[in-house]
């Protein structure tokens, strides 16, 4: 007898754009109309496939990470489980009740106080109101929202919403747990406490899906991944192997080479402001993608101005290999001064004894505040570090931790 408790066949999830919505008030009036005659609406459809023919089994207790770059189709495949959506085609069963988490609020009444959602939630997921009653405590406790439970939850901060939902589907003890990426509304301390609790959850033999950009967490908590790309399954299995795919997917555009460059005509960015370079040098002015991580690294940053502008920033990210942010900043920290139209280069130094060894990413994106955005955010360089004795041997363990700073000790006798 199978143990599966999701079963997906041949799923697939189409919506029609550019017909309902897609220009002024009369014209949706007038595609609504000619819809209910039984006629094709005016203006033309285009069908986008958000899911297309995805095929998978969950087992009972297992914690699956569902991950893909923004547009894979991770979200929608959640609303078709949590049966927000009906799929076009193809066939879903669930053996069991499903709690999902997958916006700010999900099943909550803002009219209602946070006391009348928690038994609301609990009404929807099939739990009686004694059952209820006994988790109550546990849910507020874990919330922290106690002084606000008598409050419509429409007062709510979004960190407040989170907090609530979360716990309030997570202790309900659901056979399904469907979390999506909402968790990054909360603070730090809450996602740990959230982490903490879906391992919990995972362990106590409950299913958990979770879908999360943050690859650590995907590790840490999931034995299984799904990978999504382009509203297709391209990958279910070992986590490693996913999530080194998954990488490789949602940074196809990224070089390995130390730089990355485009001529005039095929630059990026918008009219007023185009990239066409990013490179990464030691100090003797080589380009790279290893370096020592006893040496300096110099990033430059090449752009064009087709106009002169005031306040424009370059704001960069150094991302881990799993894409996690290790620490950022901006030309803003610079004197702020007019730049005139024509070709730039904007370039910062990391440091010597920073970077522990390993793989980092440098991501960056561009604009005027208050004005637009001029180059969209994105990562463009990947580059290895490593570690040598003095004697130029490289060193056979690597320091725990993103960084290893070489710091400066001092040890005196009392």
């Amino acid at each position: 007898m199978s143990n599966n408790i999701i079963k997906v066949d041949n799923v697939s999830k189409k919506f029609e754009l550019g017909v309902i919505g897609s220009g002024s008030f009369r014209e949706s009036f007038t595609n609504g109309l000619y819809r209910l005659l039984g006629r094709n609406p005016k203006a033309s459809s285009k069908d986008f496939w958000a899911l297309k023919d995805v095929s998978f089994d969950v087992k009972e207790g297992a914690a699956i990470g569902v991950i893909g770059r923004n547009g894979a189709g991770k979200s929608t495949l959640l609303k078709v489980l949590s049966r927000i959506t009906a799929p076009t085609k193809g066939r879903i069963e669930i053996n069991g009740r499903i709690a999902s988490l997958l916006e700010v609020g999900t099943g909550f009444h803002p009219e209602l106080t946070g006391r009348e959602n928690i038994f609301l939630n609990g009404a929807i997921l099939g739990m009686t109101r004694a059952e209820i009653r006994k988790k109550f405590d546990e849910i507020v406790d874990f919330s922290g929202v106690e002084q606000f439970l008598e409050t419509p939850v429409k007062r709510y901060s979004s960190g407040m919403y989170v907090r609530l939902a979360f716990a309030v589907a997570a202790h309900l003890e659901p056979e399904i747990l469907v979390i999506d990426e909402v968790l990054a509304v909360g603070d730090t301390e809450f996602q740990k406490k959230c982490l903490g609790k879906m391992g919990e959850v995972a362990q106590g033999g409950r299913t958990v899906l979770f879908v999360s950009h943050n690859m650590g967490a995907v590790r840490t908590l999931c034995e299984e991944v799904i990978v999504m790309d382009k509203g297709q399954k391209i990958f279910q299995g070992d986590v490693e192997k996913g999530v080194n795919m998954y990488l490789g997917v949602a940074n196809q555009n990224m070089s390995e080479d130390g730089q990355v460059k485009w001529d005039l005509n095929h630059a990026i960015g918008e009219e007023e402001m185009k990239l066409t370079g990013v490179r990464l040098q030691d100090s003797l002015g080589n380009i790279r993608s290893t370096f020592s991580t006893s040496e300096e690294i110099e990033l430059h940053i090449d752009y064009f101005l087709t106009e002169p502008m005031v306040n424009m920033r370059v704001n960069i990210r150094v991302l881990t290999g799993d894409d996690q942010i290790l620490f950022s900043g901006s030309t803003h920290d610079a004197e702020p001064h007019k730049k005139e139209k024509g070709y730039h280069t904007c370039s910062t130094r990391f440091p010597k004894d920073l970077f522990n060894e390993g793989v980092y990413k440098i991501w960056l994106k561009a604009g005027s505040p208050g004005y637009k955005e001029l180059i969209a955010g994105q990562i463009y360089l990947r580059f290895n570090t490593e570690k040598y004795t003095s004697s130029g041997s490289m060193f056979t363990s690597k320091m725990p931790g993103h960084i290893a700073p070489l710091l400066d000790w001092k040890i005196e006798s009392l």
